[in-house]
């Protein structure tokens, strides 16, 4: 076994999630990611916990949005809702073997879909504020994923545990260090009431009055490197435009601008599958109002792939994500969509917070 597999596995179970004995632990994952799936169920059994794993198809969720009835693209097993409450921990690992196998799907089918599962979604949300729910989502390279980023299958797999800090002896120290770098900025931005972002075809405001920010160091995303909260709903205006394409449910979107008044999007527009954006905002009551304000971290991560879990993350950067706020920032917006959007500051991009310039071109200025 690659030595970073390893390293990651335990990184995940004894950081990240810190499994404890007797924790109910799912592993969730395709068939393709076995070797870390094994792994962090080694380590996982190692630890004293209960584990169960739950494998899945790549192409059933295709087949049920080409083929299944509103009836059946609805359903979901009524466990799924137990299983939520009695978890202790879960262990996400993407693996798409080909990230556009949606690309040509009915939207209706999946917006049918994504309100159908969206008790679930809540329920997750609400129990990992509480901290009662411990979650983590990783990544398992795949030629897929490889080949989006623009990458081969090796260069890919050492980008990934570079981001990851598991080309180092001891990723646990390495992320404990990121996360005291990071409070730093969280201790700052603690109760202003105003952020305003500059940038090409950008001059957006937001307000993050009595808001939390996180801390995000490799407790829920690995790799991580970010701090986030939830903005104030109805309080954002101005315009955005995002840097990079907006990936999501296989379609991609391309060079999103979208004016907003009052914490809500009038105007949005895309060079491509602008069609898609608008299905998208006319999801529900929610979809047009973000539930998301964060700012990227992560200097090992400086190229675009096409995967928000790294895009996301890229240091100097800025994302918002459209839909469901996280109820732990004390976001109130409710939606069936979450959708990340990234803006690069790193060239000819300005950060006020309170009217005090604290970011120019990829730096903080604090």
């Amino acid at each position: 076994m690659d030595i970073r597999l390893e390293r990651l596995a335990r990184l995940l179970v004894e950081y990240s999630n810190n499994v404890k004995r007797d924790d109910i632990v799912e592993i969730r994952g395709g068939p393709v990611a076995a070797p870390l799936i094994e792994a962090l169920y080694r380590a996982a059994l190692q630890r004293g916990a209960l584990v169960r794993t739950a494998v899945g198809l790549p192409a059933a969720e295709e087949i049920l949005l080409r083929e299944g009835n509103a009836k059946q693209v609805q359903y979901f097993r009524p466990t799924l809702l137990a299983d939520m409450k009695e978890m202790d921990c879960v262990f996400s690992i993407w693996a798409e073997e080909n990230t556009r196998a949606l690309s040509n799907v009915d939207p209706a089918q999946q917006q049918l879909r994504a309100r159908a599962l969206r008790p679930l979604r809540e329920l997750f949300m609400k129990r990992a504020a509480r901290r009662a729910l411990r979650w983590v989502g990783t990544l398992y390279p795949t030629q897929g994923l490889a080949q989006e980023a623009d990458m081969s299958l090796a260069d890919f797999t050492d980008f990934v545990f570079r981001a990851c800090k598991c080309d180092r002896d001891d990723p646990v120290a390495a992320w404990k260090e990121i996360g005291k770098r990071q409070e730093r900025i969280v201790k700052f931005l603690k109760g202003k009431k105003t952020v305003r972002l500059l940038a090409p075809d950008t001059d957006l405001t937001l307000s993050v009055q009595g808001r939390t920010w996180e801390n995000c160091a490799g407790s829920e995303n690995m790799p991580d490197g970010e701090v986030f909260t939830g903005p104030v709903e109805n309080a954002t205006s101005g315009t955005v435009r995002f840097t990079y394409p907006a990936v999501h449910d296989g379609r991609e979107v391309e060079d999103v601008r979208l004016t907003f008044q009052r914490g809500k999007v009038v105007q949005a527009r895309a060079a491509k599958n602008e069609a898609y954006l608008h299905k998208m905002l006319d999801l529900d009551e929610g979809s047009r109002r973000l539930g998301e304000l964060a700012f990227g971290l992560n200097e090992d991560i400086q190229r675009f792939t096409k995967n928000i879990l790294f895009d996301e993350k890229i240091g100097g950067t800025v994302h918002m994500a459209l839909g469901a706020a996280y109820p732990e920032t004390g976001g109130r917006n409710k939606s069936a969509l979450h959708w990340d959007m990234i803006c690069d500051l790193r060239q000819a991009g300005e950060i006020y917070v309170d009217d005090r310039k604290v970011f120019v071109n990829g730096q903080w200025k604090l």
